[in-house]
């Protein structure tokens, strides 16, 4: 599988995912830590995330997919959301909880 393929398969099998850098338990930039924690003070339970640091291609691809340039990248039921700067935004306004679908925090 592609690495384009697999980005679409994750995003549409799962309703919240984050590429980022790092993992949940060891976020490897501060934004990526700042979007962990934003999903925590949501209560996000079910959270995917992606390791862009492990795949090059996946890394790559993930700009491209959402033509976006940064990471990290949230997904909520297949949509790209955006980065930590628009989560922390949408946070602050309770936009955010409100995307966020009830699956994700069982």
């Amino acid at each position: 599988m592609d690495a384009k393929a697999f980005i679409q398969k994750t995003v549409s099998e799962n309703p919240v995912v984050l590429f980022m850098k790092g993992t949940a338990e060891f976020p490897q930039c501060g934004f990526s830590g700042r979007a962990i924690q934003i999903l925590k003070a949501c209560g996000v339970k079910n959270l995917v995330t992606v390791n862009v640091l492990e795949d090059d291609e996946v890394r790559q691809a993930i700009k491209d997919f959402a033509n976006w340039p940064t990471i990290p990248q949230l997904y909520i039921g297949g949509e790209f959301v955006g980065g930590s700067d628009i989560m922390y935004e949408m946070f602050q306004s309770g936009e955010l909880q409100k995307l966020i679908p009830q699956a994700a925090q069982a």
